[in-house]
């Protein structure tokens, strides 16, 4: 590893102050960010801040992990500072690792940027006042305002920056000895629109602070065809990805008719169903937000292709309840796939009955039946927290060889609504396709015909018959 931790780079401008007695902005900054630091990695980090007309060697370049560029129009005007961003990316360019952050002092646009940090992340560590919309530098670091921006996107920057040096760390150490209680698993945590952009924040810290690597891990690009490109890439390299839809649509970007959170999960979709031909773990949660009064028509379009379109939905899990409903699942999901065994059952094969309290009785034929030749039956919960319930429900979704959704008393609707919880069986992490799949039905069940599901209809004696043979197929 290098002896410095974290070089900042900056103009000197922006380090000026009107009397000799107080700090600078830069060194204040650099005073927050070694304690936030020192806070997650646990170890005090090693600082420099260096300026444009600092006469710092080169070879202290060489020994920096982080480069960390305070972007302001004085930086952008200075050959040095440019100059000195273009040697780190020389002396880097062999790294895997992103080791280039930029951290906006003020505002500036994407076209105003240096072309070679247009891509990596931006922390905005500026002030917008609500009412005039000018931009003011902060004066008091402890308000309230700089509590809602300056310190979340200190503390983003902190854990993009542990996360970097960690990823460092393990590529030194051959031998493995740096290991993580996770594995370091990949998960896409999708850009959102402006109106959830802090609690994806939020989120992503958390995701982080768990130890698993988040992406994308760089800023989406802005012409449609580099974007696709990339956010497959970065898709194919995770197991799980997580949207969160809200009120705004999103930016649309250059050459596209659909938004970046659109094309996230339209991509995202794609994958699945690639994953799931060759057998590579991958799932989706998708979060949509209560409160939907001020969505666009576009929004309100889209988000009823996500709840209604089966191609939208492949391989997801979607809900819609409080965030901190949803990342309490969230997080139930994460842990358990890191230890999720197979329930398989030595020599046998499992079957899912998924049946409704009012016809828990109704079932028993057939539960005997499954369980006299040979097959471990799966049954629903109908006791508990509601939490509890759904957590029994995916359970048994992720681990069944073959279902069996029975039909009495229950209406059409019901039963759809079952259907397509066993499409959706890929997304709550299934690690082996299904093998058969019935509906045993007392009535009239025609109707679900072209579902991609084998129907046994006919009185009871008839039903038992007719899944004998169903389950004859499934061994």
């Amino acid at each position: 590893m290098a002896d410095i931790d974290v070089l900042i780079t900056f103009a000197e401008k922006d380090n000026e102050t009107e009397k000799k007695s107080e700090q600078g902005w830069v060194t204040q900054f650099k005073k927050f960010l070694e304690l936030m630091l020192f806070q997650v990695l646990g170890t005090k980090p090693v600082i420099v801040i260096k300026s444009e007309f600092d006469t710092a060697t080169a070879p202290a370049m060489d020994n920096a992990s982080i480069l960390v560029a305070v972007l302001t129009k004085d930086f952008v005007q200075s050959g040095r500072c440019l100059d000195l961003v273009e040697t780190f990316y020389k002396n880097t360019s062999q790294s895997p690792v992103n080791r280039v952050f930029k951290v906006l002092k003020s505002p500036l646009t994407l076209q105003e940027q240096p072309p070679r940090l247009r891509d990596s992340i931006g922390y905005d560590m500026y002030q917008l006042d609500a009412e005039t919309g000018q931009m003011k530098e902060y004066s008091d670091f402890f308000s309230l305002e700089a509590e809602k921006q300056y310190w979340m996107k200190l503390v983003d920057l902190a854990y993009d920056i542990h996360e970097s040096l960690l990823n460092l760390k393990e590529g030194d150490a051959k031998s493995g000895s740096v290991k993580n209680i996770f594995k370091r698993k990949t998960i896409y945590l999708a850009e959102t629109g402006h109106d959830l952009s802090v609690q994806r924040n939020i989120i992503k810290r958390e995701l982080q602070r768990h130890g698993f690597i988040v992406l994308p891990n760089h800023s989406l690009p802005t012409r449609a065809d580099e974007l696709e490109r990339e956010v497959r890439k970065d898709l194919d390299g995770c197991s799980l990805s997580v949207h969160l839809i809200g009120s705004a649509y999103g930016e649309i970007p250059e050459g596209a008719d659909r938004s970046v959170v659109d094309i996230q999960n339209k991509i995202a979709s794609e994958v699945a169903v690639a994953k799931r031909q060759t057998k590579e773990e991958f799932s989706r949660l998708i979060w949509i937000a209560q409160n939907l009064k001020n969505a666009s028509d576009r929004q309100k379009a889209f988000i009823e292709t996500i709840r209604r379109d089966t191609d939208a939905q492949e391989g997801a899990e979607i809900l819609q309840n409080p965030l901190e409903d949803f990342k309490n699942i969230m997080r139930e999901e994460l842990i358990e796939s890191q230890d999720r065994t197979s329930a398989e059952t030595e020599g046998s094969k499992s079957i899912y009955l998924v049946h409704d309290r009012v016809d828990h009785a109704e079932v028993a034929p057939i539960r005997e039946v499954l369980e006299k030749s040979g097959f471990k039956v799966l049954l629903p919960a109908f006791e508990g927290e509601l939490l509890d319930v759904r957590k029994k429900h995916i359970d048994n979704l992720r681990n069944f060889d073959g279902a069996i959704i029975y039909k009495g008393k229950v209406n059409d609707q019901w039963v759809r609504m079952k259907i397509l919880d066993l499409l959706k069986a890929p997304g709550f992490g299934r690690n082996k396709p299904i093998q058969g799949k019935a509906l045993v039905g007392t009535g009239n069940i025609d109707s679900f015909k072209n579902q991609n599901i084998t129907l046994i209809a006919g009185d009871s004696t008839r039903s038992i018959e007719n899944l004998k043979n169903f389950l004859q197929e499934l061994k």
